[in-house]
């Protein structure tokens, strides 16, 4: 009998350093997605941008994507040129629009000449303006205009290195590890989050004087590193290849036909549908979760004189977040009793103490900032559980109705306790965790579920389509709750206009309610169709409810 070819994935070290390298390329990219999110307050006092203003650059990230069909482009460029090529060219168009985002918020841009331009034009977008879809609006500052620019060419980027992530999971994991690891990717990745709500505020205010472009460049250093990361995975990805003789270019190209194949499957287009409802009630939620904080707790901000106030304890309050992560996290790999319910108290602990040191702090970037925590503890749990049982659809419909519970506290039961400090914060820290539990079902449920729709071949097109229309959802949910925000509260506007409040009073004024009666709304529709799809795969034989691991 030959012996059983040795290969890098056949190595679990290997394996698991492919997926760091991914891992922390998109960890980099998602801190700065949100980089401008935990100070959209600060963007207003400084820049003039109101929430429609905001509302509009943050959904320019995925325009681009939906609008120019960018993202299947990047899907047949994955299937024809392979994973690595395409991780590196995502790697640097990021970092080219995180660039042009920089100079955007920075006083290099405040007076120049490119402000007047921009401030006179792209003021009516002939077609888009009719269908009420443009990216850039009249009075909308210049600024908040070569920002969505770069946010766009950024969103392109990091589109494109998400279907490039998934599938190059699929292609060193297929057969093993697949949610498992799909699950610790994301987990990893979302730290970026907490990252950004805790550094991003942290470097705008930096030696007392607020200048949100630190933030940004914060974000830009970050891009770089993530384009290393990709280049390193680039020559590990090669090495694979040669010891397997696969090629990256197909001998069989992609062909428009290769679409078709996949919109004519029910069940590509249930999980689709529930990716753009569910991800629309949390990632545009994200870019105005921090705000939404302000607007409804009684926080009291430290003294900057003192301990609380001063610079040091943010790096200290990260060290505790990274050690809730790393105990949570690690504690599901333990095979010993002991250390495992070890860990997991240190976990619990660190956890409590992060928590108190947010309330000591008094800003609610740091509240949320526990986002993640939770779903970096469960997700791998949940992925070696989809991996070993199944029970993939189930899950989703779980993550749904999670979803609903948790909008509907914010809308309705955090502003009750508006008034008591510590009350007030601890609704909320368990609200917050609760539904970044619930985000981690869908990667360890649904983007494992994908290669059990499609042929492998096409399996980069069927994530481009995926992503494509869920970039729909949040080029439209950001700038929605924007426009909401700003007709439910009037009054706020008004009074800021009349000269009765200033800027920063307005900022942190804004009524919540109906945006995120919004995204409950979102995630109602998410659990019907989440019992939909349980209902076709039982009678399809999808294999969404089968383990992973045969």
């Amino acid at each position: 009998m030959t012996e059983k070819l040795q290969t890098l994935r056949d190595s679990a070290a290997m394996r698991w350093t492919a997926l760091l390298l991914l891992a922390l390329a998109m960890f980099c990219s998602y801190i700065f997605m949100d980089i401008l999110s935990p100070i959209k307050d600060l963007m207003q006092s400084t820049r003039g941008w109101d929430s429609t203003a905001f509302g509009t650059m943050q959904g320019a990230e995925t325009f681009l994507n939906v609008f120019v069909f960018f993202l299947i482009f990047a899907g047949i460029i994955l299937d024809k040129m392979g994973v690595r090529f395409t991780a590196v060219l995502s790697g640097a168009v990021m970092l080219i629009g995180g660039l042009i985002k920089y100079y955007a918020v920075s006083k290099s841009f405040m007076g120049s000449g490119l402000e007047t331009w921009f401030t006179n034009h792209l003021n009516y977008i002939p077609g888009f303006q009719e269908l009420g879809v443009a990216p850039f609006y009249e009075g909308m500052p210049a600024s908040a205009k070569v920002a969505a620019i770069g946010f766009m060419i950024f969103g392109c980027g990091v589109e494109m290195a998400g279907i490039t992530v998934s599938r190059g999971i699929v292609k060193w994991f297929k057969g093993r590890e697949t949610a498992l690891a799909m699950g610790s990717e994301m987990a990893l990745a979302r730290l970026g989050v907490a990252t950004c709500m805790i550094f991003s505020p942290f470097f705008a205010k930096l030696g007392g004087q607020i200048e949100v472009s630190r933030s940004v460049a914060f974000g830009v250093v970050l891009l770089c590193i993530a384009l290393m990361m990709f280049i390193v995975y680039f020559f590990m990805d090669k090495k694979l290849d040669a010891q397997t003789g696969e090629a990256e270019e197909k001998d069989d190209p992609f062909k428009v036909s290769d679409i078709g194949k996949i919109l004519s499957s029910g069940g590509f287009w249930l999980v689709a549908l529930l990716c753009v409802l569910y991800y629309s009630a949390i990632f545009p939620f994200q870019k105005y979760a921090v705000n939404m904080l302000q607007c409804n707790l009684t926080l009291t901000e430290a003294d900057p004189s003192t301990f609380w106030g001063g610079s040091s304890v943010t790096i200290i309050q990260y060290l505790i977040m990274l050690a809730v992560a790393v105990c949570s996290f690690t504690s599901n790999f333990s095979k010993n009793k002991t250390a495992k319910v070890g860990l997991m108290i240190a976990a619990v602990v660190a956890l409590i103490i992060y928590c108190w040191m947010g309330y000591m702090r008094g800003t609610a970037e740091t509240i949320f900032a526990v986002f993640p925590l939770l779903a970096v503890a469960i997700t791998p749990i949940l992925g070696n559980y989809v991996d070993h049982k199944g029970k993939a659809a189930s899950m989703l419909m779980i993550g749904s109705l999670l979803l609903i519970i948790c909008h509907l506290t914010f809308a309705f039961i955090l502003p009750m306790f508006k008034g008591s400090a510590i009350g007030g914060v601890v609704v909320a820290y368990l609200t917050i965790l609760v539904l970044g539990a619930s985000f981690s079902l869908v990667p360890a449920a649904l983007w494992p579920s994908v290669p059990k729709l499609v042929d492998e071949k096409i399996i980069g097109s069927a994530y481009a389509l995926i992503f494509w229309i869920q970039n729909i959802g949040l080029w439209l949910f950001p700038l929605l709750i924007g426009k909401v925000l700003d007709k439910t509260n009037q009054d706020v506007i008004a009074q800021m206009n009349e000269g009765l409040i200033d800027a920063e009073t307005a900022a942190v004024s804004y009524n919540y309610t109906w945006p995120l009666v919004m995204l409950a709304c979102l995630g109602i529709a998410a659990l019907i169709l989440g019992i939909v799809l349980k209902a076709v795969d039982k009678k399809q034989h999808l294999g969404l409810e089968e383990p992973n691991i045969k």
